[in-house]
């Protein structure tokens, strides 16, 4: 297993990548003002902006649904790819060779110092001489099977369809001809290895590009068009540096916008499924390649639909959801049914409502939608119905409920289906379903079977359940203040300057006592900027370029979780003065401003000890604290005078 990556490295990540690139890749931005850019958030719908980016802090933040982090945080979210996943993949856009503790290593070869980036560049051409091959009169065939179901040349070129031509080694040739070695091309999988030396992998087929969440191709399916091609009817790229089967999933790149938007995935069998339900409006739609839905499919879409992963999400047996939907799709035949009591076990990974789309008459999508257009498509998947129900369903199909023997036995083989649903809140009310599915008044009874099945069934599936973060108790988070409040609007701003431009903040603010601040998200805020090392340590951190990137880095290691968000939100949100030269002086009259108020204060807080105090009975403690009350007036009046 791979060591963690050396923080170091993840820093020069961090500093390296500009974020304005990449979230622009996603967002249109424009610019909001002085070193502040602006945009649509791609997290949730809206149509004014308030999606906030800060290239020289390397931050970003939504005011909308508050969403915010750094560019590392931004490519996790947006790509639905873990930590590691998504610092590898930005390293390798900026050509840092990353390391890792010891006792680790790369996990994987591609790791290695630009050969990842080259087996990706090696697909890259690959696609582009597929594509251009299915134009070509021996694309002929390739361009017949799209048309016969119903797929155009726009579609083909939608989902970047292409064709092998049915040579040997016409895709090497090509390959080499661009400067790839051998060696590389076998690591690729884009060739194969025989005895008489190396050929294409793919020939004769139609091929689709399989891609990585970022977009990027690491292998092809390939399906057989002709009937002398003695291989299996689909053939995929094998195990490679870059491909892992377990780990991908046809369609995800261009899915995943609208399932993050939508909360919902629908994962179908095949390529031209996935095309099918995309051109049919279904833009959520994704597919295995060559393998069952697995436990790694699961973790990928959990990220993407923001599924939390407890077991305790709330499924009604009606079919009404509640929150995400992971929706399978399978032909109504013997292994479409099997396929589906397959994925039961992965409906217990998910908190997030799991459902099966069936249809009746065993066609696919694709058939589907050539038969009865893509209103019938659209009908297949708001047709879907829980997936626990279909389970105990097609359970309770295979016995004769007619007769007691076969009620019994029925109940027998359900009971652990039941037993196995983790959801604590849905369990009794599948329970009860169950009982009038079997057409058995006493529910007690059935009560019976799947306790018993959880205790010690057949299937011990189910059983046990670790804790779950949604039973976690919710870390406490200060009050938020309130922005009309103007003091707290006062202490809001300074603390805004103070991030995004610490070498124009004065001295005076690192004065600043702990009570300087009224609101407690902002004390929070302003103890880690001290515990930081302050506006001194702020400024000798800025870049020569003049990025803050590091020193609200260096804040968001001090400040405690609960607050790192707001740490965030001040160093993005927009600064009213927008004139570069009239920066300084904004920034000097806010802290100041500040400062003032916690003269103003003390000031008040002197006078009523005054009033409060006899002075004839302690004539010293009076003259101390009326000669602190005329210092502190004389250092506000300066302070006015200065600003």
């Amino acid at each position: 297993m791979a060591g963690r990556i050396r923080r170091e490295d993840v820093e020069a990540v961090r500093e390296r990548v500009r974020i304005d690139e990449v979230v622009g890749a996603h967002v249109q931005l424009k610019t909001a003002g002085v070193g502040s850019l602006k945009g649509l958030c791609p997290f949730h719908d809206e149509r004014s902006p308030s999606f906030h980016v800060r290239p020289q802090v390397g931050r970003y933040h939504c005011f909308g649904c508050g969403e915010g982090g750094d560019v590392i945080d931004f490519v996790i979210k947006v790509d639905g790819l873990g930590f590691t996943e998504a610092v590898e993949y930005l390293a390798g856009r900026v050509g840092i060779q990353l390391r890792y503790e010891e006792g680790g290593g790369p996990a994987r070869p591609e790791q290695e110092p630009g050969r990842r980036r080259r087996l990706i560049e090696a697909h890259k051409v690959a696609e582009e001489f597929y594509r251009e091959q299915l134009t070509t009169p021996a694309g002929a065939a390739g361009r017949q099977f799209l048309a016969e179901r119903g797929f155009d040349r726009t579609a083909a070129e939608q989902f970047g369809v292409g064709f092998a031509p049915t040579g040997w080694d016409a895709l090497m040739r090509h390959l080499r001809g661009r400067g790839f070695t051998e060696p590389e091309l076998v690591a690729s999988g884009l060739v194969s290895q025989g005895q008489r030396g190396v050929y294409d992998r793919f020939r004769g087929r139609l091929v689709w590009p399989i891609r990585e969440v970022t977009g990027e191709t690491i292998g092809f399916g390939a399906r057989r068009l002709f009937d002398e091609d003695n291989g299996p009817k689909y053939l995929n790229t094998p195990e490679t540096a870059l491909y892992r089967k377990s780990h991908v999933l046809y369609g995800l790149d261009l899915a995943k916008r609208e399932m993050q938007r939508a909360k919902q995935v629908v994962v179908v069998e095949g390529y031209t499924d996935v095309m099918a339900m995309h051109l049919s409006g279904v833009g959520t739609a994704v597919a295995t390649c060559g393998t069952a839905f697995g436990s790694d499919h699961a973790r990928i879409v959990r990220r993407l639909i923001g599924d939390s992963g407890s077991s305790s999400g709330v499924q009604l047996a009606t079919g009404a959801s509640v929150g995400g939907e992971v929706i399978f799709t399978f032909d109504g035949d013997a292994a479409g049914q099997k396929a589906a009591l397959r994925a039961f076990g992965e409906d217990q990974t998910f908190a997030a409502q799991t459902f099966v789309a069936v249809e009746s008459s065993g066609m696919d999508p694709c058939e589907l939608r050539l038969a009865r257009g893509p209103d019938a498509v659209h009908a297949l998947v708001r047709g879907r119905q829980p997936l626990f129900a279909f389970v105990l369903r097609s359970t309770l199909a295979a016995y004769d409920l007619a007769t007691a023997e076969g009620r019994v036995a029925a109940l027998r083989a359900a009971a652990p289906v039941v037993a196995g649903i983790r959801d604590t809140a849905l369990r009794p009310e599948y329970t009860r379903q169950l009982a009038g599915w079997l057409g058995m008044e006493d529910l007690s009874t059935v009560q019976r079977a799947v306790d018993g099945a959880r205790r010690g069934g057949p299937s011990g599936r189910g059983t046990t359940s670790g804790p779950t973060r949604a039973g976690a108790p919710e870390q406490g988070r200060p009050a938020r203040p309130d922005r009309s409040d103007p003091v707290l609007l006062v202490e809001r701003t300074a603390l805004e300057v103070v991030l995004q431009a610490p070498t124009l903040v004065p001295g005076e603010f690192d004065e600043l006592g702990a009570d300087a601040f009224a609101a407690p998200a902002h004390r929070a805020v302003h103890e880690a900027i001290r515990a930081a090392g302050g506006v001194v340590a702020g400024a000798a951190s800025v870049g020569a370029d003049g990025s803050a990137a590091a020193w609200v880095g260096a804040v968001l290691e001090e400040a405690a979780e609960p607050v790192r968000a707001l740490v965030t939100e001040l160093a993005v949100a927009p600064v009213p003065e927008d004139r570069p030269e009239a920066v300084a002086d904004y920034v000097r009259g806010v802290v100041l401003r500040l400062v003032e108020m916690g003269f103003t204060r003390q000031i008040a807080e002197l006078r009523g000890r005054l009033q409060r105090m006899d002075s004839g009975a302690d004539p010293a403690a009076y003259q101390a604290a009326f000669a602190e009350l005329v210092a502190l007036e004389g250092r506000r009046r300066t302070l006015r005078e200065s600003a």
